[in-house]
């Protein structure tokens, strides 16, 4: 056996730093389970060395090849690798996460509800690892879709990694925050971009608006078409089926609202509990995933228990995941919000994450025709 230990990135956020060790071995039981990887981590553990705390591993001979490598440096809290020589001696272990765009594209935005970047991180991995599309991680445009997408977290984040980003929000005083900050970011890095905020009708009535963003990491790669896509609806998420076509999304991945200083918003009722809203919505968002699709959640469970919504994805078709690592995600994150996180599911002709065979729903670079024309 080869051993290793996985040095944690700090968090500024020092409740989610105390957890993030522990969330850290369950991503780590996530990646391992989920079929990607040649020789799957085992023995993991959290070590102090040195009077530093490690995620500390082992693989059998060889030891992690360079495609495991290149999944592992994606792990939402990994900020050095070191290979263990005896009890005394760490050597580094290079590591070269997804990273198309400078990270100040997710750190820069500040606000109030901003969900923690490192969370986000682990909860777009973990969706992507129970999907049809997890072999396609590193190497394919997948689509993300985050349909309570607030300021964009996940969607800079699907961005960084080189996906597609597909987000909806009620608010529309969010989805200008945005739309200003990622104009302003593009144009001070001098990449070239289209950005447009346009309204969507049907039937001559107005049932959207919808700000798009076509980008790319040099100029060389706009040119020749390797583009990326962003795009934020402006409308009322239990309709989103009126401005996007079934089976536009890889993943479906978001935060729903803790119902403390934002409630969840069903209509013109308000409520601190998210089932109503995750009752009327998930069905619909269902709609949206492609064959073999999963939905990431997190939520909070001092309003909602676990089992409530267990049922409400399961009742929409969905097949929760369960396992090592699945039910591991739990955290505080205040006096007021304990967060869980529950993956789920849709049905695919030929894939079967809980057994780790996946099949790609699209060919590499491939951008559906998602969003249906004005």
């Amino acid at each position: 056996m080869l051993r290793y230990a996985l040095l944690l990135a700090p968090s500024a956020n020092r409740v989610y730093a105390d957890a993030a060790s522990r969330l850290a071995r369950a991503e780590l039981a996530v990646f391992a389970g989920s079929g990607v990887l040649d020789v799957p981590p085992v023995d993991a553990a959290v070590e102090r060395i040195g009077g530093v705390e490690y995620l500390t591993f082992a693989a059998p001979q060889p030891g992690l090849g360079g495609r495991d490598l290149a999944y592992l440096a994606n792990l939402s809290a990994a900020y050095a690798l070191f290979e263990r020589v005896g009890d005394d001696l760490l050597r580094p272990v290079p590591l070269h996460p997804l990273a198309r765009y400078d990270a100040d594209l997710i750190t820069i935005p500040k606000y109030a509800g901003k969900t923690n970047e490192q969370f986000t991180r682990l909860l777009l991995n973990v969706t992507v690892l129970a999907s049809a599309a997890a072999g396609g991680m590193l190497d394919r445009q997948l689509v993300v879709l985050d349909p309570l997408c607030g300021r964009g977290t996940t969607l800079n984040q699907a961005l960084m990694y080189g996906y597609d980003g597909i987000g909806v929000e009620h608010d529309g005083k969010d989805v200008d925050a945005y739309a200003a900050f990622l104009r302003t970011w593009l144009r001070r890095k001098r990449l070239k971009h289209t950005a447009e905020t346009v309204p969507v009708r049907r039937d001559r009535k107005l049932v959207a608006r919808r700000f798009e963003a076509v980008l790319a990491p040099s100029r060389d790669d706009h040119r020749a078409g390797a583009t990326q896509r962003v795009t934020v609806l402006h409308t009322d998420t239990t309709r989103v089926r009126e401005v996007l076509r079934p089976g536009c999304a890889d993943v479906i991945v978001t935060d729903a609202p803790y119902g403390v200083a934002h409630g969840s918003r069903t209509g013109q009722a308000l409520s601190r509990s998210p089932l109503d809203l995750l009752g009327a919505a998930v069905p619909v968002w269902r709609q949206l995933l492609r064959p073999g699709g999963a939905l990431g959640l997190s939520w909070n469970t001092l309003v909602a228990p676990r089992a409530a919504a267990e049922a409400v994805l399961t009742e929409a078709g969905l097949r929760v995941m369960d396992g090592p690592g699945w039910r591991d995600l739990a955290h505080r994150v205040d006096q007021a919000i304990d967060r869980d996180v529950l993956v789920a599911v849709a049905p695919g002709d030929d894939s079967n994450p809980a057994d780790g065979h996946h099949s790609a729903s699209a060919p590499p670079g491939a951008a559906p025709d998602r969003v249906q024309p004005a």
